[in-house]
């Protein structure tokens, strides 16, 4: 997509909802809504096709569900450009979960899957063209608390993910691959990181800005962010999204301590 615009692909299987976010998507000069989906097949197809930066993608559909759907297009490889000029890489989109409650239980597999946060559907207006915007730019998490009390309480009925044990879902590598992202592989990332950046990724996971991370620990915020990208490269992980489901997985945070 151009930089000019952010290309969207909005796959819901009710039309008025699809209607409904395509309108309002359409009132913002930095937004392109590409294509509307009715199902997570169809958005895998026009994602494809249409190489959008951000799709809104509903969990409850028919055929293939959103969570499938997110783990096809964030398993997929690079792709780059047909006249194979260097640097024109498309890593495919970000995802950007739709649901109807903020404690659904397959959110927090959509996240597992690789998606890069949720919003509410009836969120208001603003807050949807800020969360396009939030995660077009990579910031994938979108509302701390929010995510905190979702990925703490889905930890507190999965104790044996929570602790290393049967991990169910794709995990959480950047690749999609469940193998590679598996309980040993994120102990043994973990024990890659420094003391810093472990605290770092426990504040993380706790729901804490760069800002309150900088706060708590003394340091100015591009410290925070130095931190936080050399955790998510040494973890393989796409985002802090990602980051805060690996560090319930991986036990570094237990729900309710």
């Amino acid at each position: 997509m151009s930089e000019q615009a952010i290309g969207i692909v909005i796959a819901d299987d009710h039309e008025v909802v699809r209607a409904g976010f395509a309108a309002l998507l359409g009132t913002q000069p930095d937004f392109r809504v590409l294509a509307v989906a009715a199902d997570g097949a169809e958005a895998v197809r026009r994602c494809r096709e249409l190489r959008p930066d951000v799709v809104l993608m509903d969990v409850r559909m028919p055929g293939t569900d959103g969570i499938e759907a997110t783990r096809q297009l964030i398993g997929e490889a690079p792709v780059r450009s047909p006249d194979g000029a260097g640097g024109d890489v498309y890593r495919g989109p970000k995802v950007l979960i739709l649901t109807t409650f903020d404690l659904d239980e397959y959110v927090f597999d959509a996240l597992r899957a690789g998606a890069s946060g949720f919003l509410l559907k009836d969120a208001t207006a603003e807050r949807l063209f800020d969360a396009v915007r939030v995660v077009a730019a990579g910031e994938a998490l979108l509302a701390p608390g929010v995510t905190r009390r979702l990925i703490s309480e889905f930890a507190r009925l999965r104790p044996n993910d929570v602790h290393g044990g049967s991990v169910s879902g794709s995990g959480v590598s950047g690749s999609g691959d469940a193998g590679a992202s598996g309980a040993g592989g994120r102990a043994g990332g973990m024990a890659t990181l420094t003391p810093r950046e472990t605290e770092v990724l426990r504040l993380v996971a706790e729901g804490l800005s760069n800002t309150e991370i900088a706060r708590r620990l003394v340091v100015t915020e591009e410290t925070v962010k130095t931190h936080v990208s050399r955790m998510l490269a040494k973890l393989g992980l796409r985002d802090r999204t990602q980051a805060v489901v690996a560090a319930y997985e991986s036990g570094l945070v237990v729900p309710g301590r």
